[in-house]
């Protein structure tokens, strides 16, 4: 039987490698030569109008990325993202114009609602988040950009803070004038009616002013801050407050001259400043009844007063003798509470140095070594027992003695010497030498110092008006170790120095020992300020701090509140967070770019700058 032949199997091409790799070839040519005439123009228009996109022109990343790149974070696929939601949307809408000078937390009409009890109804009373403004504070009628430091500390525009009650009511005394469009003042004050130059030189008698030791001071019941503007001359940094109150907008008129001020009372709460931060205090017939209470509010001015810190007091009850007809009060009644502040001061272990004239000055000891003997005996007041004595937020007065810091030898001073001004701004604090502040080191303040310089040099080639002197008024949102401040210090500005009350490391009682002021802070909540008080805000790391705890959408109002309508904001954060922040600010009608950060450009971190100058 014969066998069946079957023919040769047919050769498979595929598995010869060669013809493998030129049907593969072939497939990819076709897709791709299909999906290129599916939109023949979108691939070319790209790369002409983008042509960094395929073509870097340089290989090498700078040191600093270039200013007038504006970075592109778009997606450039056809199918479009979800936008979020707080991008979405046209431009927010103005408030009504009754919120042109709207204060949050200081609200008239909310302080109603509290108990008038030790001046309560004027502490900060926020509202709630459901409560939260959600539109855009407008500029008052024919407002103007503020004069230009140091005119503005003399001069300022009466629409930009349209109330003449207070021009009206301290017109004897001084305080502002009306005159045509302008606002002027002439430097004076309830105690220095004749003007603020000779009764700093009555202090400057007693107190060593030029000495450089004297650096930051507290003025309580400033009025327009004309105490605060002479020691200017002084190289002397004053933290005015005031309370709104029936001197209408006092605050707000030190900050339309170009002087730090907040709006702020002894009250119920601490001030919101470490202990140890002023060396000099300040009341000119300020109304704060300094004996009442136990003595809580002097007790107050003991714990941030610095160690061999310098208290002033003008006004009731000091030269009662020869004041005491015009202050309409009975002699006995003033004499006695002289006699009783006396005992207070004397209690507090402070010297009285000098009482000439409207004045008087008191001194607190460098060390507690001689007053703990004295408390023993007295028996009252007592030592705080509290641990955190720089705790400043929302947190009741005791009236007690803050203890300063322990030393052995009685010619000591309590936490450490300072340096004078200005070599104590660029020089370890001794918070930092004695390892007091927890993270802060002597080598990393000065590398920080190095980082903010350059920072700073960088700001300002983006932002050039930064150094042509149109900003005075700064604020830092969250300054950490004041670097920003410090690297900013040689322009005609101050900075308010924020460090957020929840901070990993409370900071603040650092930046006070550089010489430089700031306050605690909630940036959930509103600032203590009035609205257009801040020609340029700085937000490092500050959206990060916040996101899950508040909405940062109110944040961002808050500073469109602050900020001065031709003011700017440099914002640094995460990408995310810095593209969110841009999708509300263009809803805000900022105008804003996006740049690398010094960084570069595979750096997570960016920087948005906003300058309103020009629009």
């Amino acid at each position: 039987m014969a066998t069946q032949q079957h023919p040769p199997p047919t050769p498979n091409l595929l598995k010869r490698p060669l013809i493998k790799v030129f049907f593969v070839a072939i497939v990819f040519c076709a897709c791709y030569f299909l999906g290129s005439y599916s939109n023949p123009r979108s691939t070319l228009s790209t790369i002409q109008a983008h042509p960094q996109h395929c073509f870097p022109s340089n290989a090498s990343t700078p040191k600093h990325p270039s200013p007038s790149l504006v970075l592109d974070f778009e997606a450039h696929h056809i199918l479009p993202l979800p936008q979020e939601s707080s991008q979405s949307g046209g431009f927010f809408e103005l408030c009504p114009t009754n919120f042109t000078h709207y204060c949050p937390c200081q609200d008239p009409s909310r302080a109603k609602e509290f108990d008038v009890t030790k001046f309560f109804h004027r502490e900060r009373h926020c509202p709630g988040s459901h409560q939260a403004l959600r539109c855009l504070v407008p500029r008052p009628k024919g407002y103007r950009r503020p004069f230009p430091w140091p005119k503005s500390r003399d001069y300022a525009w009466f629409n930009n803070v349209p109330f003449p009650k207070l021009s009206v009511y301290k017109k004897s005394q001084n305080w502002v004038r009306v005159e045509g469009d302008r606002l002027v003042f002439p430097g004076g004050g309830t105690s220095f009616p004749k003007g603020v130059k000779d009764y700093v030189d009555e202090i400057r008698r007693v107190v060593p002013l030029k000495s450089g030791n004297i650096r930051t001071a507290l003025d309580v019941g400033c009025g327009v801050a004309s105490f605060g503007a002479s020691l200017m001359d002084y190289n002397i940094l004053t933290m005015s407050i005031a309370p709104m109150d029936i001197h209408e907008a006092q605050v707000q008129f030190a900050l339309e001259r170009g002087l730090p001020a907040m709006l702020g009372i002894l009250s119920t709460y601490r001030l919101p400043y470490p202990s140890r931060s002023f060396d000099m205090a300040h009341c000119s017939r300020c109304l704060v009844p300094w004996t009442a209470y136990d003595g809580v509010y002097l007790m107050e001015i003991d714990r941030v007063l610095r160690p061999g810190g310098y208290w002033v007091l003008s006004g009731p009850p000091i030269s009662w003798k020869s004041s005491y007809k015009g202050w309409e009060r009975k002699a006995q009644d003033l004499e006695k509470e002289q006699i009783s502040l006396e005992d207070l001061a004397r209690r507090l272990c402070w010297k009285k140095i000098a009482e000439r004239g409207p004045i008087a000055v008191w001194r607190k000891p460098t060390n507690h070594i001689h007053c703990i003997q004295k408390l023993k005996a007295w028996k009252s007041p007592h030592f705080c027992a509290e641990t955190d004595p720089d705790a400043g937020w929302y947190k009741e007065m005791d009236p007690c003695v803050t203890p300063l810091p322990k030393v052995t030898d009685i010619r000591s001073i309590s936490g450490g010497a300072l340096e004078r001004w200005p070599k104590m701004l660029n020089t370890a604090p001794p918070r930092i030498r004695n390892g007091v502040t927890r993270g802060a080191t002597v080598n990393n303040f000065n590398k920080d110092n190095q980082i903010w310089i350059k920072r700073v040099s960088y700001y300002g080639s983006v932002l050039k008006s930064l150094g042509a002197g149109k900003y005075r008024n700064i604020m830092d949102m969250n300054a950490g170790l004041g670097g920003f401040a410090a690297a900013i210090s040689k322009q005609p500005v101050w900075v308010m120095n924020v460090v957020p009350f929840d901070a990993q490391n409370n900071t603040l009682g650092i930046v006070y020992e550089r010489g430089l002021i700031g306050t605690y802070m909630n940036w959930c909540e509103a600032f203590s300020t009035y609205p257009r008080t801040y020609d340029l805000i700085h937000a490092h790391g500050v959206f990060s701090m916040y996101m899950g705890k508040c909405d940062i959408l109110d944040i961002l109002f808050e500073m469109y509140r602050i900020l001065r309508p031709e003011g700017a904001a440099i914002i640094r954060d995460h990408i995310d967070i810095i593209v969110k922040v841009k999708g509300i600010t263009d809803r805000m009608r900022w105008k804003s770019k996006i740049l690398h950060s010094e960084y570069g450009p595979f750096h997570p971190e960016k920087i948005l700058f906003v300058d309103n100058s020009e629009v």
